[in-house]
């Protein structure tokens, strides 16, 4: 069985806090075979909706090489990133990874809400009902099509995100079930364009997306899916990696995908 975490926090990060040298040696432990350090990359300031000016890539790539020389060959080593929120500005967006040293993997995300909300961080999305709640998740959904459908990533990462928050964080019971006219119409522009998704383990808790969705993502002919932890320390890498594995199989998948110099490499699962 091959093994791979493919969205990992190093230190880069602003809400992480440790090497990823560390964080290769936590994969080792873990039994993996592959890590690939996904830290934040976003044309805004981080909590903010204002562009940024320029993204420190000089601190990525030299936080990579130091886990590279530490590490060596005891365990695949592949720099991406998480792009988040690129409809916040997508031709910033272009123009910072212009400036980008080679990636193996970019996973697309939207954590923030709309305009209409401020572009709120689903982190600090309250609502006092469900259809507030649910009027949330539509808004978030609207996001992430405009993400699809400019494409310029591997993988959606975490495609039922706010129920994280709103279910974990906040004690409700919501789904995304009256969102599958949406949910298809996403899978249809990522299978059209090429592009995957990501089975994020959630650090052991209700896979994002769950079971349902990724049954639809294979009905409809999806094949690229990446799995990884979310780990924003040691402590979670590697976390239900396998698990995630036997639920590809059931939902009829037949592979899992890892990256090299943004091409998918597949593997049997």
């Amino acid at each position: 069985m091959y093994l791979a975490d493919y969205h990992t926090h190093s230190r880069v990060s602003p809400d992480a806090r440790d090497s990823m040298a560390a964080m290769a040696e936590a994969a080792l432990a873990a039994g993996m075979r592959e890590i690939c350090f996904t830290d934040h990359v976003e044309p805004v300031l981080w909590e903010s909706t204002a562009l940024r000016e320029s993204y420190d890539w000089e601190a990525l790539s030299a936080e990579f090489r130091a886990a590279k020389a530490e590490i060596g060959d005891r365990i695949t080593l592949r720099l991406g990133i998480e792009l988040g929120d690129a409809c916040w500005g997508f031709a910033q967006t272009e123009k910072l990874l212009q400036s980008a040293p080679p990636l193996d993997f970019i996973i697309g995300s939207v954590h923030m809400l709309s305009q209409r909300y401020n572009g709120l961080d689903l982190y600090y999305f309250a609502p006092k009902t469900e259809d507030e709640a649910y009027g949330g998740i539509a808004d978030y959904l609207g996001q992430v099509r405009k993400m699809a459908e400019w494409g310029k990533f591997d993988v959606l990462g975490h495609l039922t995100l706010p129920l994280r928050y709103l279910n974990e964080n906040r004690g409700w019971s919501l789904s995304f079930d009256r969102f599958e006219k949406e949910v298809a119409q996403i899978f249809s522009i990522l299978i059209d364009r090429g592009l995957g998704i990501e089975v994020n383990t959630n650090r052991g808790k209700t896979p994002l997306p769950d079971e349902k969705w990724l049954r639809l993502y294979a009905q409809m002919g999806g094949e690229i899916v990446t799995l990884g932890t979310d780990a924003h320390s040691t402590e979670f890498v590697g976390c239900a990696i396998r698990e995630r594995q036997e639920l590809l199989r059931r939902c009829g998948l037949r592979h899992f995908y890892t990256f090299e110099n943004r091409r998918p490499l597949r593997h049997a699962l």
